[in-house]
């Protein structure tokens, strides 16, 4: 299991929202490529991005940064979502280096879309289950739709996606700890990589994640690495030992 730093993308800086709350916001840096150099430095194979402005718009609203993240930091791989809702957005985003996209509300709406893009861009598409209550919301989290997230999970697995990001929104945010038993149910429900996220604190939480029978792929990091209360290397050594 590898640890994911993230870097959530508002008005041009970098952020952490409470919950998913666009009006709760701390904001930890004005230069998010520099806090992707840091994680880098910490020994970070691979970055979560996250276009909140765009999930909000439904169109990218930070893809220069992204790019230049991606241009500056070639040795990592690269996960973007938020606001990538059509076929243009993933070709540009693949073509300037990105590792793969992560597809969340037009997965809901129009799951045929993800099955495309699949077949078109084998191991690079991604969806993001972000699930209030055990059903998905949509819309930069600001809409809840009647879609179960383990209905979804079994469909998109059998659409050949590269992975699910499953993402407790209740915790996300708030230092409380992860969901880690509906991460481990939704790991037992299909057969492709599950990767953690909303909450994740602690050190004891990404050995649980590490050594869960369910094989979670990866666990992403947000404010516990921001607020200090994580140390991203002693995180990323914690996972190896626990795997090893």
């Amino acid at each position: 299991m590898i640890v994911i730093p993230a870097i959530d993308l508002k008005g041009g800086k970098c952020v952490r929202l409470r919950q998913g709350r666009m009006d709760d916001e701390t904001i930890y840096a004005d230069d998010p490529i520099a806090v992707a150099e840091r994680w880098a430095a910490a020994g970070a194979e691979r970055l979560h991005l996250v276009d909140l402005d765009g999930a909000v718009k439904g169109e990218p609203a930070h893809e220069q940064t992204v790019h230049a993240i991606a241009r500056a930091n070639p040795q990592l791989k690269l996960q973007i979502g938020g606001g990538v809702r059509s076929r243009e957005t993933v070709e540009r985003y693949l073509n300037a280096g990105v590792g793969s996209v992560i597809i969340g509300t037009r997965a809901v709406r129009e799951p045929e879309f993800v099955e495309q893009l699949c077949r078109d861009f084998p191991q690079q598409v991604c969806v993001g289950l972000d699930a209030r209550g055990g059903y998905i919301a949509t819309h930069g989290w600001e809409q809840t739709s009647d879609v179960r997230s383990v209905d979804l999970a079994q469909r998109f697995a059998a659409a050949g996606v590269a992975a699910l990001i499953f993402t407790d929104i209740g915790r996300d945010g708030m230092l409380q700890g992860c969901n880690i038993e509906a991460t481990r149910e939704l790991a037992r429900s299909v057969s492709i990589p599950v990767i953690a996220s909303g909450g994740v604190s602690s050190e004891a939480e990404i050995r649980t994640l590490a050594q869960a029978p369910e094989g979670i792929a990866g666990a992403i990091v947000g404010r516990a690495i921001y607020a200090g209360e994580l140390d991203l290397g002693k995180a990323i050594a914690a996972a190896r030992e626990a795997r090893a």
